[in-house]
């Protein structure tokens, strides 16, 4: 059908009616709320209806929601639990869980004779998971604060700070004679950055925690700053400021911006800046993402599913099956290794399998860098649609098995 164009706010609220009631009916089945949003933009993106395109607009909007969405779920989150579930043999399954499925894509990438570098980000977006879609998909079920709720989070935590330092290097060798020399040149920078951003996160991590020790400091400092002001929702802007503080400096040292905002969002704890002052951050940006911009960006994902730029059937079936397998199969025996049960193992590596916007980042980045061809694209974006469309379902019944196992 021919795309008809229509002004950016009438798309924008066709595409959040059909978000908010597919989502509806979906919840109504007892099903997360974001399936029916990615199906919402499938029927109006370019597959069907073809009455939205995802434009730059659109894209903004979404980032936005993305943003908003792993803040609320960093506000959620202890960091301390976090901490604990990624330590001694849980390392295991964040190790297995990314270089068992990178190394799988990049076989099916040769297999088919495509270039070394188009294999390796075919691993890439194969071995990612998408922190954003898991912890919707968590918060949907109500399981984000059970164990292997944390565990799915700090592998998924891992899994993209990993394969986002693996992009930059891709990209920094992009263009370069690709000697060793100037591979190993440019990992050790990357290290580097990487270090720095560990040694960044610590030194706040022990400040917060000693700060902490001393009752309502930090409260009562940010209560009297307020009462200064005199603008609206000064907490609201003071409270974003360190967010995209953090977000900037994952930016800056060459990692999404999502990434940044959810560690800094699980540094903001009730102990630091009061249950008040919490439950006021908490609400505003519950309603400002569950009620707009987090359907927006799941019925965004959504536009950019399209089968007419996919020639090679046999590329596109392997790429979707060794993307759920090796995923699967990669977190089941990190879980095995770390003394997981058959059940909670199968649980967890199913958690991980979403790839969602973390994954059409990438291939994204790729495309615009000349790295995959337009069909490439399309395949990592219909894979990242269909694992992240069909994990929750998947997810639910494993959840529903392990209940009924421990009762």
């Amino acid at each position: 059908m021919p795309h008809l164009e229509l002004p950016f706010f009438t798309n924008l609220l066709i595409l959040l009616v059909f978000a908010r009631l597919f989502g509806e009916i979906f919840e109504r089945f007892k099903q997360p709320a974001m399936i029916g949003e990615i199906i919402a933009g499938i029927i109006l993106g370019p597959s069907l209806l073809n009455i939205i395109h995802r434009t730059e607009d659109i894209k903004v909007i979404s980032e936005l929601g993305v943003f908003l969405l792993v803040i609320i779920a960093g506000l959620e989150i202890n960091i301390d639990d976090i901490i604990k579930s990624s330590r001694g043999k849980n390392f295991i399954i964040s190790i297995l869980a990314f270089f068992f499925p990178i190394i799988c894509g990049f076989l099916v990438g040769h297999f088919f004779g495509e270039e070394i570098m188009t294999s390796v980000f075919i691993g890439l977006c194969v071995a990612i998971t998408a922190l954003p879609v898991s912890i919707r998909i968590l918060m949907d079920l109500g399981k984000i604060n059970s164990e292997v709720g944390q565990k799915i989070i700090s592998v998924a935590i891992f899994d993209d700070v990993l394969a986002l330092t693996i992009l930059s290097v891709l990209l920094d060798i992009k263009g370069t004679d690709m000697t060793t020399d100037v591979i190993l040149k440019v990992a050790f920078f990357s290290l580097l950055k990487l270090l720095a951003f560990i040694f960044i996160l610590i030194f706040f991590y022990v400040f917060l925690k000693k700060v902490s020790q001393k009752e309502n400091y930090i409260e009562n400092y940010i209560n009297k700053f307020l009462s200064i002001l005199k603008g609206r929702e000064p907490l609201f802007a003071l409270f974003f400021a360190f967010i995209l503080l953090f977000s900037t400096l994952t930016e800056t040292l060459g990692f999404h911006f999502i990434v940044g905002a959810f560690i800094a969002s699980m540094f903001i704890s009730k102990s630091i800046i009061g249950e008040k002052n919490l439950k006021t951050i908490e609400s505003t940006t519950n309603s400002l993402a569950m009620g707009f911009l987090a359907p927006i960006f799941f019925a965004g994902i959504g536009l950019e599913f399209n089968f007419s730029s996919i020639q090679n059937i046999g590329l596109l079936a392997m790429v979707i099956i060794i993307s759920y397998g090796s995923k699967i199969f990669g977190g089941y025996a990190g879980g095995k290794f770390a003394g997981l049960s058959n059940k909670t193992a199968l649980t967890l590596g199913i958690g991980l399998n979403a790839r969602g916007i973390m994954e059409l980042v990438i291939a994204n980045i790729a495309y615009k860098a000349g790295l995959i061809s337009d069909e490439i694209f399309s395949i990592l974006v219909i894979m990242g649609v269909l694992t992240t469309l069909t994990t929750p379902i998947m997810l639910k019944r494993c959840f529903d098995k392990l209940e009924i196992k421990q009762k």
